[in-house]
């Protein structure tokens, strides 16, 4: 269940390796987002949180070890850096700046999966002793194991898009996501209509006045947010 409720941003000016590694980390179970620059970076990042970053060093503008500096200045979100160069120095300067992992291009993407898996799996069990469970008035969320409950402890069916949605809401309660954003993240022909359809159906499984919710919000102009008890 750890990928599960993980959100990665990648983070390369090449456009063709950033799509295949959308791709490929989405059928492997994770949230993906895509960056070409340090700057579009730093934008999602001020807008979103993630659970890990993979950043290509050779980017034009600003390195991604430029990038990784400004970063640690502020975050010890894990960062596994990507560069065509392979060189002992790059690799120690690439640590030395505050990279947790390091793969040199090209790469087989299995190798890279065992690494994110790894950096996710340490960070997962560094949050074990915080809350998995999200109290939402008359049932409850338990983002570890993906499953809604009633009060009395019965399994309140969800379909796993519904399911998609709480754990990347709940995952970061009361940050607002766009119905954009929502739609890219679940992938699979998701469009911000259907967002709409899936929040109205998830609300009456969660609200006791699906007309009037209050744990599972809409900001005004901006899109969705969960706000457990």
């Amino acid at each position: 269940m750890e990928n599960a409720l993980a959100h990665i941003l990648v983070v390369d000016d090449d456009t063709r390796l950033r799509a295949l590694l959308q791709r490929f980390l989405r059928e492997s179970g994770f949230l993906v987002s895509a960056a070409k620059s340090a700057a579009e970076a730093r934008s999602f990042l001020n807008n979103y949180n993630f659970d890990l970053l993979i950043v290509d060093i050779m980017m034009p503008e600003e390195t991604g070890l430029a990038f990784l500096s400004k970063l640690r200045e502020e975050s010890s979100i894990p960062v596994i850096l990507l560069t065509a160069m392979g060189e002992a120095e790059d690799r120690i300067a690439g640590l030395e700046t505050g990279a947790d992992d390091y793969l040199p291009k090209p790469f087989e993407p299995k190798e890279l999966l065992l690494r994110i898996r790894n950096i996710i799996r340490h960070t997962f069990k560094e949050q074990a002793s915080q809350t998995q469970k999200l109290s939402l008035g008359l049932c409850s969320y338990d983002l570890q194991e993906r499953i809604l409950t009633n009060r009395q402890g019965q399994v309140i069916h969800v379909t796993p898009v519904e399911q998609s949605l709480l754990s990347i809401l709940g995952g970061k309660s009361g940050q607002v996501f766009s119905r954009e954003k929502l739609a890219d993240m679940l992938g699979a022909g998701q469009s911000p209509r259907s967002i709409d359809v899936q929040i109205t159906r998830l609300r009456k499984k969660i609200e006791i006045d699906s007309k009037n919710p209050r744990f599972l919000q809409t900001v005004r102009g901006k899109g969705y947010m969960l706000l457990p008890e």
